[in-house]
């Protein structure tokens, strides 16, 4: 099965961008360009893999390097805020993957609704910060935005062809992390070796850290909340240890 589809991933080196690559090939989609934030050496690879048509990478130094690395290839390399802000708005694709780490992904975001592309959002900082202007925004330029995180994910599709209005509450699981049920003594004791060692998922050292300290359910709430036009205290946490359910 192919889809006669074109993509272009912002953190394509990260391990949603990694992925989507495995999920394009697999179904035959078009990669036409690729963004990193700095590992030039797995964004080489990707490149030599996938030709895309553009490339960029936040780093000015680590994109110059990356420019006279695939010098021998068809990408044309960016560098700098403005080269990834540029790509994410220029290239002529169905749909961009947003999946770079941080505040750093707003930008690119609100420059691929301004240009008429769908977001398929894997940055959750984006709403988190400015979550009213870039849903505003999308609904002004007729954007979807599609969540790529699976508890946002899911909701969306629990939410096809029914009301928000209609919406009751919507709740979100936690598996509880490496540090549920601690005593405060036993929690002075905490290590960054410790805080990443989660005993469910492996995931990038930030997102597991965040997971650790419950901030990053945090932000998923609130990412809920602008996604979904529901107020936060329809919002419910649910530790859930087994990680089956991730929302419902």
């Amino acid at each position: 099965m192919s889809f006669d589809r074109s993509i272009a991933i912002l953190g394509s080196t990260g391990s949603i961008g990694t992925q989507s690559l495995e999920v394009a090939q697999k179904h035959g989609m078009r990669v036409k360009a690729l963004a990193a934030q700095k590992n030039i050496k797995l964004l080489e690879e990707q490149i030599r893999r996938f030709s895309p048509e553009r490339a960029a990478v936040y780093d000015n130094a680590a994109a110059k390097e990356l420019k006279i690395a695939v010098a021998d290839t068809g990408t044309k390399v960016a560098g700098g805020e403005m080269g990834v802000i540029d790509l994410a708005f220029e290239t002529r694709c169905d749909t961009v993957i947003n999946a770079i780490m941080g505040e750093a992904g707003l930008l690119p975001t609100l420059s691929v609704i301004e240009s008429g592309k769908s977001v398929a959002l894997a940055n959750k900082e984006t709403l988190v910060v400015a979550g009213e202007i870039v849903m505003q925004k999308a609904k002004e330029k007729g954007v979807s935005i599609l969540p790529v995180d699976s508890e946002h994910c899911a909701i969306m599709q629990c939410l096809e062809g029914h009301k928000r209005e209609n919406v009751k509450r919507l709740v979100l699981t936690a598996s509880g992390g490496p540090f549920f049920g601690k005593t405060r003594a036993e929690l002075a004791k905490v290590t960054p070796e410790l805080a990443l060692a989660h005993p469910t998922w492996s995931m990038g050292k930030k997102i597991t850290v965040d997971s650790a300290t419950l901030m990053n359910k945090g932000f998923e709430v609130i990412e809920a909340s602008r996604l979904f036009g529901v107020e936060v205290d329809r919002i419910d946490v649910v530790v859930h240890f087994e990680s089956i359910i991730h929302s419902f």
